[in-house]
């Protein structure tokens, strides 16, 4: 119809102008929004009419509701249209010059807001000059869930067991909230992503192609969380709240008032839940040979040569979340908004290791080791927002200031017995460990249409990041109950983040063919300084450093429409990985006695640079989504596990993981996306991903190169059946992965759900079970030239969720009808 359309009006307009005298013509220029949210409401239909009640000519809005239309010179009525809204006409409008229109707010006719909420019932999937836009905010296995539990039903991204995203099988992936770096994704750390509730997601925005307005962190890309933020006039809101085995308790509410000159929002939760877990590990010691400082060969045989872990985790957490914020519309064209995040939560997991430490298959060791944690931590952020629209057609300055500040204290103690041959008492440990994150940021951003298609945009971004890490670690004396400061391992580390980055980009749009092309600039000074007492030597430990470094990065991205629903699109950007503050820290942190993780301040930035090539075509009921991406990485992080030389006290190896740069890592993949609505009461929804990389490098004389091909794939039912229940089911499946020492095992993961819609559909009741078959699990094996290490790791077992949602002056989410996916060049391609 939408295509139709503007087809019967150009044959109308012909028709009037050859049965008529010649007249001047004139421009006529407008805005086409929604009421209430002011989004574009694209392929509206806008219609001149003469006094004798005869279309003489008419035309339809691009993607950002603009229409320019041609008109002889004459008295109209001129009507705005446009399907399941209420039309709105400006009668007797006399136009004798070029006129641009007031912008025309069109409401939701009630009549037709059933067919509205069908076309809903569709996962959305919107691809943009830079990105692709999924809605999940449908996906009934959420109930109940995180925001991580959610982002692992996006098409390209996993989540992995112990909560570690990646997009596209790479984990290097930047994580945003609403366009910005933010305290509520945890300073870089996915664990505070694990105590928001899903239903605050409003949609997930998969960048792999980022432009030049989007910071050049994160190489394998960028994952945009867009948060709830209603836009409907008068006041609304929902509260939800779910009960679920093991525990799981939340509950969590919304409200927004909205007036014509401000909007004020608040969402708040609290939650309650435990998440049991185990693991096993089964690690074989070999002897190791090397060459003394005399140059003779010496072997060394290990005291046991197999340790058998059993870990047990009883973790709970409860926690307070709350978002607060207020829009003013200072006139039609600008606003200000001011909001605050706050965040709380506490922690106590205690994790039992049981331990058999063998030789030639007899247990000669047997030893209990538990650990008692305990966390607090807390995050708050403050953000003003102003933008000042120039004009209807895109004009627009936005400027951006936000702090955010965190703070995280943990502290273990950890205690030991050996069970066998004789029961001993063994001297416990105390880890103390306080972090505080402040980070300030600055943006601006302009935005300047040119001519009818063409735009131009520049801005500045400035972060400002410190990290301050106390880690101090206290050795029982014997078993006396007095604890004393290890100052060898004890230190306080800071770090300091500084970026400056400017950009411009400009696109276009020549009849099928859009383009975007940037340029950033970013300027990184890295910081770090170590306050340290080593006891052995008895004098001060000073490692500072200070880095600095420039780069450009450029992006393209280009599309081609080859039909009304079908395009192609090219995509090139390179970006940089700096490493995370606790990658840096020299001073070794314990997971266990013979475990540790050693940051490596000599770790460089990483570089990629990325192409990717894709493909959309839509039918009526099915939309495919297709991409051929690769990409080549210097001076990658990798992760390695070697001996330090070291034993514990009863003779263990201490084995040591250290972050190191390798010298290359290239990936190329293959993905795709179906989308299938064969009728109103089914929706189908499949994805899958291929990939292979191979990484070369050396480090102390040992090659860490790697080679291999994985996948994972995804698939997603949703089946409305009578009397309003609707039932789902989300399958996944991560096919096999190696790397450079760990070889991993496929996972598969069923989640299942069902709910009814209730009380005048404006509750709903939905039952949910994640991981139903109970098999997201991690099993892997690690091999060295001194040591192997198979291991089987579960961080939570299957989860049920009951959950209840009521809406007020809200009906069930909603969007508005979807004119196709093209490739357009809309406000999409520049969003941040």
């Amino acid at each position: 119809m939408k295509y139709l359309l503007p087809f019967l009006f150009l044959i109308i307009s012909y028709n009037a102008v050859a049965q008529s005298p010649e007249k001047k013509q004139v421009t006529i220029k407008g805005t086409i929004l929604e009421e209430g949210t002011n989004y574009p409401l694209e392929y509206s239909t806008v219609s001149f009419i003469n006094r004798e009640g005869k279309t003489v000519t008419g035309g339809i809005t691009d993607l950002d509701g603009n229409y320019k239309i041609d008109v002889p010179t004459g008295v109209y009525t001129v009507r705005f249209e446009f399907i399941s809204y209420k039309t709105k006409e400006l009668k007797n409008q006399n136009f004798t010059k070029n006129t641009t229109l007031p912008t025309i707010k069109l409401d939701l006719d009630a009549a037709s807001l059933d067919e509205v909420v069908v076309r809903a019932e569709t996962t959305e999937v919107q691809i943009r000059l830079d990105k692709k836009i999924y809605n999940i905010g449908k996906d009934l296995t959420a109930g109940g869930a995180s925001v991580s539990d959610a982002l692992n039903n996006v098409p390209s991204v996993t989540v992995d067991v112990d909560g570690a995203i990646a997009l596209r099988g790479n984990e290097n992936v930047r994580i945003l909230i609403n366009g910005k770096p933010s305290a509520i994704a945890g300073f870089g750390s996915t664990d505070a992503l694990r105590q928001l509730p899903a239903e605050a997601i409003e949609r997930v925005e998969v960048i792999t192609s980022p432009s030049a307005r989007y910071d050049a962190e994160g190489t394998a890309g960028i994952l945009n969380i867009i948060l709830k933020k209603e836009k409907t006039l008068g006041v609304n809101g929902s509260i939800s709240t779910t009960i679920g085995v093991p525990t799981n308790s939340n509950a969590s509410g919304n409200i927004n008032i909205r007036t014509n000159k401000f909007n004020i929002f608040n969402t708040t939760g609290v939650y309650y839940r435990k998440a049991p877990g185990k693991a096993h590990f089964d690690n074989n010691y070999f002897s190791r040979n090397f060459i003394d400082g005399d140059g003779n060969p010496v072997t060394v045989d290990p005291t046991f040569d197999q340790v058998i872990e059993r870990r047990d985790y009883d973790r709970m957490g409860k926690g307070f979340n709350t978002n607060l914020g207020i829009e003013y519309f200072i006139n039609d064209k600008s606003s200000i908004t001011a909001s605050g995040f706050y965040r709380k939560g506490t922690g106590d997991d205690v994790t039992t290791n049981n331990t058999l430490n063998r030789n030639n298959n007899e247990t000669e060791e047997k030893i209990r080791r538990i650990e008692y944690e305990g966390e607090d931590d807390s995050n708050y952020q403050f953000s003003l927002n102003y933008v000042n629209n120039f004009n209807d057609n895109g004009h627009k300055l936005t400027a951006d200031f936000q702090y955010d500040y965190g703070k995280d204290d943990e502290n273990s103690l950890i205690t030991e017995d050996r069970l066998f041959p004789e029961f001993i008492t063994l001297p416990s440990e105390n880890i103390l460990q306080k972090r505080t994150d402040r980070e300030y940021l600055a943006q601006a951003d302009y935005v300047l249409p040119i001519g009818e298609n063409a735009q131009f945009e520049a801005g500045y971004r400035g972060s400002f990041e410190e990290t301050i890490t106390d880690y101090t670690l206290l050795q029982e004396d014997g078993i006396s109950g007095v604890y004393e400061r290890n100052d060898s391992l004890s230190n306080i580390f800071n770090y300091e983040e500084n970026v400056h980055a400017f950009y411009t980009q400009y696109g276009n749009k020549f009849g099928k063919f859009s383009f975007l092309l940037g340029l950033r600039l970013e300027n990184t000074q890295l910081k770090g300084s170590v306050d340290a007492e080593n006891v052995d030597t008895n004098s001060p430990i000073n490692l500072n450093f200070d880095k600095d470094y420039t780069g450009l990065f450029p992006t393209v991205n280009l599309t081609y429409e080859l039909g009304d629903r079908e395009n192609i699109t090219l995509g090139y950007n390179r970006r940089i990985n700096r490493p995370r503050h606790w990658f840096i820290n020299p001073f070794p942190s314990r997971s266990s006695e013979a475990n540790v993780f050693q940051g490596n301040p000599n770790l460089d930035p990483a570089y990629s640079s990325a192409f990717d090539l894709g493909y959309l075509k839509s039918w009526k009921k099915l939309t495919l989504s297709s991409s051929v991406y690769y990409q080549h990485e210097t001076d990658s992080f990798e992760r390695v596990q070697e001996e330090t030389g070291e034993t514990t006290s009863n003779g263990i190896p201490i084995i040591r993981t250290l972050p190191i740069n390798l010298s290359t890592n290239k990936r190329y993949g293959f993905e795709a996306g179906l989308l299938y609505n064969p009728n109103k009461w089914l929706t189908l929804n499949g994805s899958f991903n291929y990939f292979m990389f191979k990484s070369e490098g050396f480090f102390n004389g040992v090659d860490y190169g790697t080679e291999d091909v994985s996948y994972f794939g995804r698939f997603s039912s949703k089946v409305k059946l009578p009397a309003k229940i609707e039932w789902q089911t989300n399958a996944f499946y991560r096919g096999p992965r190696n790397n450079s020492q760990t070889e991993s095992d496929g996972i598969l993961s069923v989640d299942m759900a069902i709910s009814k819609d209730i009380i005048n559909d404006n509750g709903t009741l939905s039952l949910n079970v994640s991981d139903l078959l109970n098999t997201r699990k991690r099993n892997s094996l690690t091999t060295t030239s001194s040591f192997t290490s198979e291991s089987e790791f579960q961080w939570r077992a299957r989860q049920v969720n009951l959950t209840f949602t009521y809406r007020f002056n809200q009906k069930k989410q909603r969007q508005r009808p979807n004119g196709g996916s093209g490739g357009g060049f809309d406000e999409g391609g520049f969003e941040g």
